[in-house]
């Protein structure tokens, strides 16, 4: 049977692969996540996603490993996970009333050392926030593990006006696409597609 190994310990990219009904183990990455600040957003999340693909294949060479980075974009700026209630009420305020754009990286390396590398780009827009609002979302301590300073699958789902691309891309891993290059890869699915 093959071995199927999630390198992260993100309970919304487990809860993502849950819901696709396959059989997988998690194994944290633990890798360094900066990146040179030339590197466009696509580049950035695929060398993060890679990076930590590689270092979980690397321990487990007979499985198919897929890791995942994402990242959100609001002028040409990536915004990383606000390390404070200052940080994340900046972000917050930055992004109200205003379309970022999040970007969700992907490595795939197969059991045969085959890797696949691709990436997802949603727009999402927010509500004008009153600082009410904001503080009240940075009360909920919901901001401070994800990129961004929001989480649309939580509490900030009242926060996002419209969102255009794939949902799942802002949650941290596009699962349709997913899938299909598991596929591609040569891991072969408990059911038909």
């Amino acid at each position: 049977m093959q071995r199927l190994i999630l390198a992260s310990s993100s309970p919304r990219r487990k809860e993502l692969l849950e819901n696709l009904h396959l059989t997988f183990e998690i194994s944290s990455s633990n890798v360094d996540e900066s990146f040179d600040a030339d590197l466009s957003p696509k580049q950035a999340v695929m060398e993060l996603a890679a990076r930590k693909a590689r270092f979980v294949s690397n321990r487990h060479q007979d499985a198919f490993v897929i890791g995942s980075d994402t990242v959100v974009v609001l002028g040409g700026e990536i915004l990383g996970k606000p390390a404070s209630k200052e940080e994340a009420f900046h972000m917050l305020k930055g992004l109200s009333g205003e379309t970022h754009s999040v970007y969700t990286g992907v490595s795939i390396i197969s059991s045969t050392n085959k890797e696949i590398q691709f990436y997802e780009k949603t727009d999402v827009t927010f509500w004008e926030l009153s600082l009410e609002e904001i503080e009240t979302y940075i009360r909920s301590g919901e901001p401070f593990d994800k990129a961004g300073g929001y989480g649309i699958q939580g509490f900030g789902s009242f926060l996002v006006r419209e969102i255009k691309g794939d949902y799942y891309t802002v949650v941290g891993l596009p699962v349709s696409r997913t899938i299909r290059e598991l596929q591609k890869a040569g891991f072969i699915l408990p059911y038909k597609m």
